[in-house]
């Protein structure tokens, strides 16, 4: 039954990527690359030092600190993850809830990385430089526009 069909349902209960119990640690350990294993290993502890937050496993593959909640025009909301990422097949895709404008300088001395909607994508973390990649993931947790 969807939310339209259920008045006691909310469109917030439709969200997918909710934080579990799931052990981060147990999720990291179980990445079958190596060097996925330590770029996580290495963002967590960075995410974890900008943050003050200890990491939560969002949904089965997003690794997020502290939450935000979203609301667009159309009505819809919700609460995500205030910066996370998750290591993909072939890439580590970085969500950060901040205005992308405010943080084009940074992405500039970035290195090699690509965007979407909403994220950025990073090959491994030895594409980039680790100065501009601790710049925008504070930038990220700081921004009040969002937050």
């Amino acid at each position: 039954m969807t939310a339209e069909q259920d008045p006691t349902r909310t469109r917030r209960d439709q969200t997918r990527t909710r934080p579990t119990a799931a052990s981060v640690d147990a999720f990291v350990a179980g990445l079958a690359d190596e060097r996925q294993r330590a770029d996580s290993a290495e963002l967590i502890a960075l995410m974890s030092r900008v943050s003050g937050e200890q990491p939560v496993l969002w949904g089965p593959s997003i690794i997020g600190f502290g939450t935000h909640h979203y609301r667009y025009a159309s009505g819809r909301e919700g609460d995500t993850a205030r910066i996370s990422f998750s290591p993909r097949k072939g890439k580590i895709s970085l969500y950060l809830t901040c205005d992308a404008h405010r943080v084009e300088p940074i992405l500039a001395r970035l290195g090699r990385h690509s965007t979407g909607v909403g994220c950025i994508y990073l090959r491994r973390l030895d594409d980039v430089d680790r100065t501009a990649l601790a710049d925008l993931i504070e930038v990220a947790w700081h921004d009040d526009s969002v937050h």
